[in-house]
């Protein structure tokens, strides 16, 4: 049985920890267990975080990289423990990926994660997004 509305919730998640960057809410809208079980190219994929681990992930793998990141969900579908949608990302390379220094170039793509709930709290995800043409918007390829 379904306590709250999730796709309200992730759409609320998505404005508090992505684009307004208030970590200090992640407890709120995160699960302890939080399990990436598809994400091709990152780093982290197969892996269960906590949540400060969780955190640390975002701030060193996407504010730090890019602190105007944002994103745009463009549609949403709801059912029983998941919520899937799609995006589009934005954001100024300001910060070093990897080795790479930072490019001052902006990224715009697009992609799809279907969100996993446990405790009506969001505990991973599975996801697809076109890395590629990021990587070509920064000049790495």
């Amino acid at each position: 049985m379904n306590t709250i509305n999730k796709e309200s919730f992730l759409r609320e998640f998505m404005h508090e920890i992505w684009n307004e960057k208030n970590l200090e809410k992640i407890e709120k809208y995160i699960h302890n267990q939080y399990t990436i079980h598809l994400d091709p190219g990152d780093p982290w994929q197969g892996k269960t975080l906590s949540r400060s681990e969780f955190k640390n992930r975002l701030e060193s793998g996407s504010f730090e990289p890019f602190p105007d990141i944002h994103f745009e969900i463009t549609s949403a579908i709801e059912e029983e423990d998941y919520v899937a949608v799609t995006w589009i990302l934005t954001g100024t390379n300001l910060g070093k990926i990897g080795e790479h220094p930072p490019t001052k170039r902006t990224i715009n793509t697009t992609g799809i994660t279907v969100y996993h709930f446990k405790d009506d709290l969001i505990n991973g995800h599975t996801q697809i997004f076109d890395r590629k043409t990021v990587m070509k918007q920064l000049g790495f390829i």
